[in-house]
């Protein structure tokens, strides 16, 4: 079993280098693996190590670290050790992540240049062909899973490691689960992830789409990991609707009702609080043979719509809510006619026509950054909604900018200059849609605030690590009572809780095992002093 101090080469050398990363901002001066194609410039911890030595025993791993612990260094040693039975592949989901990982792979690591390219959708296919006899490849999978296909990428049997990096989203038709089906014969599969979620059968599927059967995992508690691990205050902050926003929603409930029984009454009683078993129920429409369906898809659409609208008020505000009856008002399909003669309907219009009130909201978000002066990010649900919240914030003296995803006139330089001009201390507020929640390198910050909460655990997780990553942090959570909002909040929770289980449960499985064979296993949970715990505080 090759551990990280008995190298495959077997070689040490003495370094002293000034870098900047996650890890370390000072000056270096200590033994580090090297070799004669690479030599890293870190130190890895205690417990990359551990990862790294559970890897090389046990081959196929799936990997979950809290966020900014350094789940990519123990990808770059294991490249290091890889490297010189074949190529690497490093993969990422999208191109600037890609790409800042190709940034600190170089920072970190003295490797040849010539040997090291990057492959994304962006380069034409002719140019693309040549860069494959690279030794290490950056990519994202898309590309990859195309080029394979095609044949661009025709010596998959030369790849000997295949990091996957946010490995929870290899589920589905997602191009994570076709490379690791072409490359499984050959290469070491690594998924790294910070959350792999809340749900058994999801958390099976990622393992058998990625060929996995180990699991390494450490939380913030165990012994290894815990002096390198800043305190996250988290708080969530109530408020309440305002008499305006209330009556709209009275109005919108009104209506809900009035659509659930119809639909009910088709045979098709919707779940009106599970947005994933709501968009679900249509496909079960459809695929029934009865002409009978269509009238039941005009009732679904209008309930669509108001569901939507229901969320944008309890969670969001009127101004996005006037947007979204703006844009409703222009369709010509069945549903929105329908919608747009009721009574309910026509008094909210009016309501948001004549009210001046906001979102509560807003002003608690304001007030919170002013008495928290430090850097900080701002999740918000809906692109309307972070553009609202930008210019708020730059009225009232709080320096800010948006950050979304490349969608309409929001370009990728522009996403490369605000990050920047953010790390430059240009401004102190980054107000990001959900493209700021994952891999993404955006500076660390003082304060994360989420404008309302996500019912998702993955999400959660990765809202909450973008704080405390070099320091302590605080995260807070805005709570509109009686709404969504709380919903969504103990969703969350709860399926956090229940991923921690799982995962315990599992890692408990392969001790077992390992105890009754006596090998060794990338899945031991219950260990001495030095080692890691039992999931039971995962977060």
């Amino acid at each position: 079993m090759p551990s990280l101090n008995t190298h495959p080469l077997n070689y040490l050398y003495l370094i002293n280098i000034s870098i900047k990363t996650n890890q370390c901002r000072s000056n270096l001066n200590k033994y580090v693996v090297g070799s004669p194609l690479m030599h890293m410039k870190l130190q890895p911890r205690e417990y990359q190590k551990k990862i790294f030595d559970a890897i090389s025993a046990s081959g196929n791993t799936l990997v979950v670290l809290p966020t900014g612990l350094g789940k990519t260094l123990i990808a770059f040693m294991l490249i290091e050790w890889k490297m010189k039975q074949g190529k690497c592949l490093f993969l990422a989901p999208t191109k600037p992540l890609v790409k800042q990982h190709l940034v600190s792979f170089s920072d970190i690591s003295d490797v040849n240049p010539d040997i090291v390219t990057i492959v994304t959708g962006e380069i034409p296919k002719k140019k693309r062909a040549p860069l494959y006899n690279k030794q290490i490849i950056f990519s994202t999978p898309q590309t990859i899973k195309n080029d394979l296909r095609s044949g661009v990428f025709n010596t998959p049997g030369t790849v000997s490691l295949c990091i996957f990096d946010e490995a929870h989203r290899a589920i589905g038709n997602y191009a994570y689960t076709s490379v690791a089906e072409k490359l499984r014969e050959n290469a070491l599969i690594v998924g790294l992830t910070a959350s792999p979620g809340g749900n058994r059968e999801r958390i099976n599927k990622i393992l058998e789409n990625l060929f996995i059967k180990n699991v390494q995992i450490r939380s913030k508690h165990d012994t290894d990991v815990a002096p390198y691990v800043k305190d996250i205050k988290i708080s969530w902050i109530e408020t309440s609707l305002t008499p305006d926003l209330m009556e709209i929603k009275n109005n919108l409930d009104l209506l809900i009702k009035e659509n659930a029984r119809k639909l009910s009454s088709f045979g098709y009683p919707p779940p009106l609080k599970s947005k994933r078993l709501f968009m679900a129920l249509r496909q079960r429409i459809l695929n029934h043979p009865s002409n009978a369906k269509y009238a039941a898809l005009v009732v679904y659409s209008v309930l669509l719509n108001l569901l939507h609208m229901q969320e944008l008020v309890e969670t969001q505000g009127p101004g996005v809510l006037r947007k979204y009856v703006e844009k409703l008002k222009q369709k010509e399909t069945k549903s929105a006619k329908i919608l747009l003669k009721k009574p309910q309907f026509i008094a909210i219009e009016n309501i948001l026509l004549n009210s001046t009130e906001e979102h509560p909201k807003l002003g608690l978000l304001t007030g919170l950054l002013q008495s928290h002066p430090g850097k900080s990010m701002v999740f918000a649900q809906y692109r309307d909604q972070v553009a609202l919240i930008e210019k708020t914030l730059n009225q009232t003296g709080i320096s800010a900018r948006m950050f979304l995803g490349r969608k309409g006139e929001y370009t990728k330089k522009e996403q490369e200059e605000t990050i920047a001009q953010f790390r430059e201390d240009k401004f102190r507020v980054l107000v990001a849609s959900s493209i700021g929640e994952e891999g993404l390198d955006i500076p660390a910050v003082d304060n994360v605030i989420f404008y309302e909460p996500t019912p998702s655990e993955i999400r959660s997780i990765q809202r909450r690590g973008r704080a405390g990553r070099f320091k302590d942090g605080n995260v807070y959570i805005l709570i509109t009572k009686g709404t969504r909002d709380e919903y969504f909040y103990w969703a969350s929770f709860n399926r956090e809780k229940r991923m921690k289980s799982i995962l315990g449960r599992m890692q408990d499985s392969q001790s077992a095992k390992t105890r009754q064979t006596g090998k060794p296993t990338a899945n031991k949970i219950k260990t001495d002093k030095s080692g890691q715990s039992s999931l039971d505080s995962f977060f």
